[in-house]
C-alpha cells in the first residue's frame, strides 16, 4: 500500500483579541458556495466545509478547491486575511 498526501487549510473564526468572529453563522455562509441540496437539506461539499474546532467556528478547505475553484479558493483566503483570522494548513495523509 501506497501513501498519498494532500493539503487542506483551516480558518478559524478567532480575532486577534481571541474572541468568536461574528456574525455567528459565517463558516456556514462561506461553505454555501458549494453545498447542493437534498430532500430539503443542505449537504456541504468535501472540499468546503464548515467544522467546531476547540469551540470556534472554522472553514476547512481542501486544496483541491485551489484546482477546481481557483476564485473562491483566492477569496477564502482573501477573506480570512482581511478580518485577521487564523490560517493553517495541514498535511492529510491517507492510505491508497
Amino acid at each position: 500500500m501506497s501513501q498519498l498526501s494532500d493539503k487542506r487549510f483551516i480558518i478559524k473564526g478567532m480575532t486577534e483579541s481571541g474572541d468568536k468572529f461574528r456574525p455567528s453563522d459565517w463558516a456556514e455562509r462561506m461553505c454555501g458556495n458549494l453545498c447542493t441540496f437534498r430532500n430539503r437539506r443542505m449537504i456541504y461539499s468535501p472540499l468546503l466545509r464548515p467544522a467546531v474546532i476547540n469551540g470556534f467556528k472554522c472553514v476547512i478547505i481542501n486544496n483541491s478547491l485551489s484546482d477546481s475553484h481557483p476564485n473562491l479558493f483566492q477569496q477564502l483566503l482573501e477573506f480570512a486575511k482581511k478580518n485577521k483570522l487564523e490560517v493553517t494548513e495541514e498535511v492529510i495523509e491517507s492510505v491508497a
